[in-house]
């Protein structure tokens, strides 16, 4: 890969000319995941040797903070019964932003070709749901090799800075120094540190002061290339797309998913991950990932397991 920024033609030609759509058929609304196939996942299984297992989601968000304005709510009901008695909750989220650990459905976004497979949003978007491309075509879970690309680690940082944002050749070049081959439908996790970034900055993604744009540390568009080349079937990071993205389009790495048709995982917690890899010694797991069976749903909260 050229180590070299993308010029806007060249990204767009990443996002039309490389794009997935009628790979799986033109009726297909389950992307890149048609790829984690029954020997996929037992393969995954494969890797499992000790079986320490590690969490990716973090807490249930129901602290107001700048980078959760729509925090989750959760209250409790108590009830008498005979001796005895029982407690229920109620849980409401607005998942999408950057607070929850959630997955993005094919139909959660798109630009002005359309979305997954080329689909008009306003023939499959309405009140009750989402009639193309919706979350519950996942209802088998995601079940794959995940591997972890530790950026950090091999930039000697804590974290990864605003003026030095994650490009497709930083990854290739960590996949090489942990002796990573990605296969067709692994899950590819990117780290950036964004829980590192926030003991010493405000927290990662937080809104701009008024006036000013938006700017937010995480993955360069110049990473498309490198997504689309892995065949990866999900994208799971901890810090999302760079902004500005530079280029002037409404999406840039979120692009892959109505492009190569990919689930994106946001807000992942990545910390712990990166730690036991390193105690492991190895950079590659069984990855788990099952989300609510929601028909219409753009997406689901998740809590992600990894498998050693």
């Amino acid at each position: 890969m050229e180590r070299r920024i993308p010029t806007k033609d060249e990204v767009l030609a990443y996002l039309e000319k490389d794009r997935n759509w009628g790979r799986w058929g033109d009726d297909d609304q389950v992307g890149a995941v048609n790829m984690i196939t029954p020997e996929k996942r037992a393969a995954a299984a494969r890797l499992v040797k000790t079986g320490r297992a590690v969490s990716l989601s973090r807490e249930f968000p129901k602290t107001p903070a700048p980078n959760n304005p729509t925090p989750a709510i959760h209250f409790m009901k108590r009830g008498a019964k005979d001796t005895g008695g029982s407690a229920t909750d109620f849980y409401g989220i607005s998942y999408h932003g950057q607070a929850t650990t959630h997955l993005d459905a094919l139909c959660h976004v798109w630009d002005h070709n359309g979305m997954w497979n080329g689909r008009n949003p306003d023939d499959v978007i309405t009140f009750d749901g989402a009639t193309w491309g919706s979350v519950e075509h996942w209802k088998e879970g995601i079940i794959t090799r995940g591997v972890l690309l530790d950026v950090p680690k091999f930039r000697g940082q804590p974290f990864v800075k605003l003026d030095e944002p994650i490009h497709g050749w930083d990854l290739e070049d960590v996949a090489k120094s942990q002796g990573i081959t990605m296969e067709p439908g692994d899950a590819l996790i990117v780290y950036g540190g964004r829980d590192a970034w926030n003991e010493v900055n405000p927290q990662w993604g937080s809104p701009p002061e008024p006036g000013q744009p938006r700017q937010r540390a995480g993955l360069h568009a110049s990473c498309l290339k490198f997504i689309r080349e892995s065949d990866c079937s999900l994208l799971v990071w901890d810090m999302m797309d760079f902004e500005p993205n530079g280029y002037d389009i409404p999406w840039s790495v979120h692009g892959s998913i109505f492009a190569y048709g990919l689930g994106l995982l946001d807000n992942a917690l990545l910390q712990p991950l990166a730690e036991a890899c390193a105690e492991e010694g190895r950079y590659e797991f069984m990855l788990t990932v099952n989300p609510l069976r929601v028909v219409g749903g753009t997406g689901s909260p998740v809590n992600p397991i990894a498998l050693f």
